[in-house]
């Protein structure tokens, strides 16, 4: 059982990466989405991308100083911070793409008011504040926030269907 006692002090990290996986998971599946449904990518909606891409490449970082740290409080609510980053990236892409699409269009639509989007990040706000008091209730609503969106967005889906 040598094996088993060597890779015990690996959980952290290897829990860590699941969870920054699936929310990588999650971005691609729903970015995917979103481009189906767009008629036109213009300038403005590439930069917006690519802001959203950067804070989706500190995810490994993020990842790895949390799981390395075996949870301390700072390297969770800057793992917050990287996800709430991610998620107001992903929300100026949205908006950028209904401003060139029209509020009519499939995703201008399709997102609303986008209400699951404004409640991840006051998630996301929570978090990283509970970080310093209770780490373990950040990482829970980290995974709620995951748990939400794991199915590709119905809205997006629906009317392109």
């Amino acid at each position: 059982m040598m094996f088993s006692s060597d890779l015990r002090p690996l959980v952290p990290v290897f829990l860590s990466y699941v969870l920054s996986f699936t929310y990588v998971g999650i971005y691609w599946n729903n970015h995917h989405h979103l481009l189906q449904a767009a008629r036109h990518v213009s300038g403005a909606s590439l930069w917006a991308n690519l802001h959203l891409l950067f804070w989706l490449s500190l995810f490994p970082f993020a990842t790895s100083w949390m799981g390395g740290n075996h949870y301390a409080a700072m390297p969770i609510a800057i793992y917050g911070g990287v996800l709430l980053l991610a998620a107001v990236a992903y929300a100026i892409f949205v908006r950028v793409l209904i401003a060139g699409e029209g509020k009519d269009s499939v995703i201008g639509q399709a997102i609303g008011k986008d209400t699951k989007g404004k409640l991840s990040i006051a998630l996301y706000l929570l978090a990283i504040g509970l970080a310093f008091v209770i780490p373990w209730a950040s990482l829970a609503l980290y995974a709620l926030v995951a748990l939400m969106w794991l199915v590709p967005d119905r809205r997006i889906e629906s009317r392109i269907a």
